[in-house]
């Protein structure tokens, strides 16, 4: 992203050179976090510096883990501006290369104490296993990976009828989407094509879904008469589950489960949502 530009950018030029779609940068601008500057007298949005410069400080705090919901506050601390958004981008760049360096010299260590029939000691071998702690490696984030073979109408879906947070659409040299991102609450799901080689196939190809994906929400029936408003494919209406939880479950256009859910207002103590989620997926 150039921020010496100049020239006000409409949002389809800022969408191409940041790899953000169209639909992400209006949401954006619903939620407050960044409001085109300027408009052209055709009504156009136009993108400023300082526009650029607090669509990028977004981006930081996304790749940081911080929840969509708390970036406009994030956004407006004291003491948070450019400087601060490019310093904690190069302090998360630098800790995941100090903890890959760290990471490296353990496993070049054990290797050069390898047997010459390519065995090692006990010990070496946990060496080589404390190495894949998630916690040593600097991994800071999961991401979940849905395949379909229409990424772009799956995004949309997501986005327009379960009301995920819409992300980038990468597209190849003959404009066919090959990634796409939603966000959901406090994490982000890549959207991946359907790959015959690797194993991965859409559950409309297969004729079954294989998983469940839980979504926490704030108010399960307003969310559901949100998504039938919008033709979500319903499974199961809203209703309380004796593990705790009151939920409404969906399909995807693809065939993927979808389960929402909320904790109920007297369960004094927290349920594991997985447990739900596998409910979900055996009822129908």
């Amino acid at each position: 992203m150039n921020l010496s530009q100049p020239t006000p950018l409409k949002i389809g030029e800022v969408a191409r050179r940041t790899g953000l779609t169209a639909r992400t940068l209006r949401y954006y601008e619903e939620l407050g976090l960044v409001v085109p500057g300027e408009r052209l007298v055709s009504g156009h949005r136009v993108y400023t510096q300082q526009d650029l410069t607090r669509l990028y400080r977004i981006c930081v705090l996304r790749q940081l883990g911080t929840p969509l919901a708390e970036i406009g506050a994030a956004l407006d601390r004291p003491g948070a501006d450019l400087v601060d958004a490019v310093d904690r981008h190069l302090a998360d760049l630098d800790a995941r290369l100090v903890a890959t360096g760290r990471l490296r010299e353990r496993v070049s260590a054990v290797r050069e104490t390898l047997h010459a029939d390519g065995t090692a000691a006990d010990e070496e071998v946990l060496e080589l296993l404390e190495g894949m702690d998630g916690a040593e490696t600097g991994i800071s984030q999961r991401i979940t990976l849905l395949v379909y073979d229409d990424l772009e109408a799956a995004h949309d879906h997501l986005v327009t009828v379960f009301g995920l947070g819409p992300g980038r659409l990468t597209r190849d040299a003959e404009g066919r989407v090959v990634h796409g991102e939603v966000h959901v609450g406090d994490g982000v799901l890549w959207l991946h094509p359907t790959s015959p080689e690797h194993g991965l196939d859409s559950p409309r190809s297969l004729g079954a879904a294989t998983a469940c994906l839980a979504v926490m929400v704030e108010d399960v029936d307003a969310h559901y008469a949100r998504a039938v408003a919008a033709g979500a494919e319903v499974r199961a209406a809203p209703r309380d589950m004796d593990y705790g939880y009151r939920e409404w479950d969906a399909r995807d256009p693809e065939g993927g489960v979808w389960s929402f859910m909320s904790l109920l207002e007297h369960e004094s103590e927290a349920v594991d949502p997985a447990v739900g989620a596998d409910s979900a997926i055996g009822s129908d």
